[in-house]
């Protein structure tokens, strides 16, 4: 009953915080508005953005509200401190960009001063599992432990950017990453009572803000809010003792998208952050004749049930279900391609 009411009054919280945030970028002018010859966009109506706020502040208000609890186990104050202003950072930095529509080589600024003060404030990485047997430690390389959360973070970040093109597609994949992560922090196996805590409240607020996301969307994420997503499950995955492997069955697919757009454009000599198309996942299901619930649903249906195999798989069972992931992919390319080569115009 105790994280029953955490999750309901902080997704309550969410929502009226939403509904606040969402007159305010009205009354600023912060909004998304459809451009003739803006194929990439699939919506119609101007749309405020700055949801990212609202998830922002529901968050880490009830974080710090029971910061007792959170910071009761191996955590200290030093690390939430880093942890808050990272996100208020990518916060800060989603707003400028969301009213002054920055360039990419300025929007990368924030992503990478969040990674710094969450390093600053002590996090890191001391050992991560080795699927083939025995954990790998790092307290040996220094340097080691820095680059593969900044590595993790800016990865997961720009998933969650990029991802952003469907009426609750992030939001709700944030609701389900947190929610697979306080279940796994509950487990015997990896008891982490503080952690639970940490995603739950997470959950919570990124399903109070779901609820005007959801298709017809009333507000979007903005840049504050897709970043904002992709940062606070990577701190959480690493915080909860490295627990990578369960974020990535979780993120796969979405990560996998991500990764194959950015090499698809660079093989084509375009910039894969200035360069927009439709050919991301989302865009191809879209095309197929999907809604967008029904392509949400696509996504939650893969990211629920490869969450869950997590919670029972050991690290070799994860490794092999993210080569299966990868494999899904692979298919999901390959038909794709293939899609496209049989409705190319012959000459």
């Amino acid at each position: 009953m105790f994280y029953f009411f955490i999750f309901a009054a902080t997704l309550v919280l969410s929502a009226v915080l939403t509904f606040g945030v969402r007159s305010f970028a009205w009354r600023w002018g912060i909004v998304d508005e459809p451009k003739a010859g803006e194929s990439r966009k699939i919506h119609s109506q101007t749309t405020p953005l700055l949801g990212g706020l609202a998830i922002f502040t529901a968050f880490f208000a009830v974080l710090f509200f029971y910061s007792d609890i959170f910071l009761a186990g191996n955590l200290s104050w030093p690390h939430l401190w880093g942890f808050f202003a990272g996100a208020l950072i990518i916060a800060a930095g989603g707003v400028l960009d969301d009213k002054y529509n920055l360039r990419p080589q300025q929007q990368i600024i924030f992503p990478l001063l969040a990674i710094a003060a969450l390093i600053a404030g002590g996090v890191e990485i001391e050992k991560i599992t080795n699927p083939f047997g025995g954990p790998l430690d790092l307290s040996s390389w220094l340097w080691l432990s820095p680059l593969i959360i900044a590595l993790w973070l800016l990865g997961l970040m720009y998933t969650t950017k990029l991802l952003d093109g469907v009426d609750g597609l992030v939001s709700g994949l944030g609701v389900i990453g947190s929610f697979i992560i306080f279940l796994f922090t509950l487990t015997t196996r990896y008891y982490q009572p503080d952690i639970a805590l940490a995603a739950l409240i997470f959950s919570g607020a990124a399903a109070g803000f779901l609820i005007f996301n959801w298709h017809p969307a009333k507000i979007f994420l903005g840049e504050s809010g897709s970043l904002l997503v992709g940062y606070v499950l990577g701190v959480l995955s690493i915080i909860s003792g490295a627990k990578i492997a369960v974020a990535l069955l979780v993120m796969g697919i979405p990560m996998m998208d991500v990764a194959w757009t950015i090499l698809r454009r660079v093989a084509s000599g375009r910039n894969p952050f200035r360069f927009a198309d439709r050919k991301h996942l989302h865009h191809r299901l879209l095309s197929l004749g999907l809604s967008q619930p029904a392509t949400v649903a696509v996504f939650y249906f893969l990211s629920l049930s490869f969450g869950l195999a997590g919670l029972w798989l050991q690290s070799r069972g994860k490794f092999l279900a993210l080569l299966f992931l990868a494999g899904i992919m692979l298919l999901l390319v390959a038909a794709f391609w293939f899609w496209d080569y049989v409705k190319k115009p012959r000459v």
